[in-house]
């Protein structure tokens, strides 16, 4: 009755039985990621690009006083590339 009352977790009674023999240890459970590891990096790099291109277009558009879509075109940077080579 007495042990019925104690409420031990498995773990803790694994590690028990576990002390009190000489087997190795067992894995008694094991941890699953929800995202794969390189899942995670894919996932980074396209937010600091998304990041990259939501900064040029705020900053094109609202600080440059620009259409916020023409800081995606060709143009704009080839002529941003000229400015700074001095062409």
């Amino acid at each position: 009755m007495a042990e019925l009352k104690k409420n031990f977790s498995l773990r803790k009674k694994a590690k028990k039985e576990v002390s009190d023999t000489s087997e190795p240890k067992k894995t008694w459970w094991v941890q699953i990621r929800l995202f794969p590891i390189w899942l995670r990096i894919i996932l980074v790099i396209a937010l600091v690009a998304l990041a990259a291109v939501l900064g040029a277009m705020v900053g094109f558009g609202v600080i440059g006083d620009g259409r916020p879509a023409d800081a995606l075109k060709w143009e704009t940077w080839q002529h941003i590339l000229d400015i700074m080579s001095g062409k």
